[in-house]
């Protein structure tokens, strides 16, 4: 399968197979405690502050290097480095009113259905791109990620219909055409793909051409898009539901791990993508499972957030985007909330006059909490000033008796990047 895709959409690579290693994992004992409501929320409020927020220390120094004691300091958050995004529906092409919403809010976004197969080939070989252009014309604008959703759907009924039935030569042709049209048209352009959706709970693809049908696309996809853009799994109830035993977490890194297997180069810029659709989220659970997630070691998104309507529903969504904030191993969060005029697919963020829903101001109030309001102080005698901040970019700027002018200057604060910083006038 791998060699007819690569060989179908003209690459010519190699590839080679390794075998799985298997870890046998015993468990002498083990001891369980209870915990309040109180101390999870303090927990999570330490990681937060641990993984999300660093103390940082500017050193303000004159043209010869001298400390500038008594300088004016202020830093303001120019961009949060945590990707917080929605869906996006293409409604937004022809309302004012939610451009402005949407664009004053998210930095990443996933096009609700605009760059589905379904959408952009409604008919074998009449290809049409215009909307999902204009949306990603939209976003380029704003400067907002996008993420390509999704390449290959692997569930029987989301498929073109034109495509459900066709025979394996037709539909092996098809699917190398989409994902050759696709995926090198939006090369480099887009910051991910969900390049098989959902294959954990769905087998079209594997039932057509056989077991190795994912990794297949993914190695196509790659040669495809060879630059810096993650590919995903994405898929369902692997944080939602811990009773759903085809999504639980040591099903979903088998599954993962076996797309890598037969192809390694796969495992270059691989991600894991949570959808997150919720009804009543156990969180203790969720945490549970990003725990198991994080040992992988590669990027974890939720790409989907909703949560069921009712009266708790906003409740429930800030406890879902608290806990994904607070776990280090999360790296973006997508809340699958793009407005219809006729309805949200689960949880809307606004009526449609985009005023506010309570889940449109808890996300307001945690964008606002994550992001570092501006502070201002004087440095010390080493000419010093320390601030606790949010990973992210900063404008910092230093101003003095001794100077003609203050001084301006980008600082980029992140997990792995150092605490001290100089300014020099």
């Amino acid at each position: 399968m791998i060699e007819q895709i690569v060989r179908l959409i003209n690459i010519d690579r190699s590839w080679c197979v390794q075998s799985n290693a298997t870890v046998d994992i015993w468990v002498d004992s083990v001891s369980l405690k209870p915990f309040s409501k109180e101390e999870w929320a303090a927990h999570r409020t330490e990681s937060t502050r641990a993984t999300r927020r660093k103390t940082v220390r500017l050193q303000a120094s004159d043209s010869a290097g001298n400390p500038l004691q008594g300088a004016e300091v202020s830093v303001e958050n120019v961009r949060t480095s945590f990707p917080l995004g929605a869906a996006m529906s293409g409604e937004i092409l022809h309302n004012a009113a939610y451009q402005q919403w949407f664009t004053s809010r998210f930095t990443v976004t996933t096009f609700e259905n605009e760059m589905k197969w379904y959408s952009t080939e409604p008919a074998p070989g009449r290809e049409d791109y215009t909307v999902a252009d204009a949306m990603l014309a939209l976003a380029k604008q704003h400067g907002i990620g996008v993420r390509g959703h999704n390449v290959f759907w692997d569930d029987p009924k989301q498929q073109p219909r034109w495509v459900q039935s066709l025979p394996y030569t037709e539909l092996l042709a098809a699917a190398s055409r989409r994902i050759r049209s696709f995926v090198s048209r939006y090369a480099g352009q887009l910051i991910a793909w969900d390049v098989v959706n959902e294959n954990l709970h769905f087998s079209f693809f594997e039932r057509q051409f056989g077991w190795d049908a994912s990794t297949a696309f993914y190695a196509a996809a790659r040669l495809l898009d060879a630059g810096s853009s993650l590919m995903f799994m994405n898929d369902f109830n692997t944080l939602e539901q811990p009773g759903d035993m085809a999504a639980v977490p040591g099903r979903y890194v088998d599954r993962l791990k076996q797309i890598i297997a037969s192809y390694p180069e796969n495992g270059a810029g691989m991600a894991i993508g949570l959808e997150g659709h919720f009804t009543t989220p156990n969180i203790p659970y969720m945490r549970a499972a990003l725990d198991s997630m994080s040992t992988v070691g590669i990027p974890v998104w939720l790409t989907e957030v909703d949560v069921a309507g009712g009266p708790m529903q906003a409740q429930h969504l800030e406890e879902v985007l608290r806990e994904a904030y607070a776990h280090p191993a999360v790296q973006g969060v997508i809340l699958w909330s793009a407005w219809h005029a006729q309805g949200c697919y689960v949880m809307c963020l606004t009526d449609n006059n985009f005023k506010n829903l309570p889940q449109g101001d808890v996300v307001d109030r945690l964008l606002a909490e994550w992001r570092t309001a501006a502070q201002t102080g004087t440095t010390d005698e080493q000419g010093y000033f320390q601030a606790e901040v949010a990973h992210g970019e900063y404008k910092v700027t230093v101003s003095h008796p001794s100077l003609n002018t203050s001084v301006s200057q980008s600082v980029t604060v992140e997990l792995g990047s150092g605490n001290h910083f100089f300014i020099q006038a």
